[in-house]
């Protein structure tokens, strides 16, 4: 396994007995974020309710992009759906296939090409993997070649104009640096860094303009308290 594979590391210690492991994560615009080993291996009961009603609204055979250790994958198969796995780190996919996910791809999902599913899964802000406003249009078009006809995107994002507020309420942002959504990130654990990448917050109004104009309806199925929520977009007939 290579050392720019922070998730994958971390999810193998986890499988090795090391639960107390922690992933740190670095953002531009915020300090910095802990994510918990042992939540990329949660349960069922263990799931936010944007979850829980997103593995509810899949249907047919499901991609689950950026699978991590596999729980939701997991979770589909004992309800019998069919379901591809999909994840760019090599710990991950390694994991998934030790845990009994039976078709796991090491794969970025915009490189996938003559695949056919019924819905695309895309939590834990899944849609971020984008990158920025380019990059969605691009996911936008692709994911119609991976789509069954009436086929759906579920996906997690969030509003985070909430970051930019100032003390009196009001709102700064800077109109040179292109949309607020548009953030960078790092990873670490232990010795892996995954060096800077780009990653995706869209707020629902423009991801609804983005949706229409590609030939998707759009619907919010979902809406946290942090700005955080849940999106179908169901492919519509030419």
């Amino acid at each position: 396994m290579s050392h720019n594979d922070p998730i994958g590391a971390a999810i193998q210690d986890y499988l090795k007995g090391k639960k107390n492991g922690s992933i740190t994560v670095a953002c531009n615009i915020a300090d910095d974020d802990i994510i918990p080993a042992d939540y990329l291996f949660r349960q069922e009961e263990e799931m936010p309710e944007l979850e829980t009603i997103a593995l509810e609204a899949c249907r047919g055979h499901v991609l689950d992009v950026g699978a991590g250790a596999g729980c939701h994958s997991l979770l589909l198969q004992e309800r019998g759906f069919q379901v591809t796995a999909i994840d760019i780190s090599e710990g991950a996919a390694d994991a998934m296939h030790k845990r009994g996910v039976t078709n796991v791809q090491l794969s970025d999902v915009m490189e996938l090409k003559n695949q056919q599913y019924d819905t695309l899964l895309m939590l834990m802000n899944g849609i971020g993997i984008v990158g920025d406003l380019f990059g969605l249009y691009k996911f936008l078009v692709h994911a119609k070649t991976l789509l069954n006809p009436g086929g759906q995107i579920l996906l997690e994002s969030s509003d985070i104009l909430y970051m930019y507020e100032q003390e009196d309420g009001s709102v700064l942002l800077d109109l040179n640096a292109g949309y607020y959504g548009e953030v960078e990130y790092n990873m670490k654990y232990k010795t892996h860094e995954s060096g800077n990448f780009k990653w995706l917050f869209i707020d629902a109004s423009l991801l609804e303009q983005y949706a229409e104009e590609h030939g998707y309806s759009f619907e919010v199925l979902y809406e946290g308290e942090n700005g955080n929520y849940l999106a179908k977009l169901v492919l519509l007939g030419e």
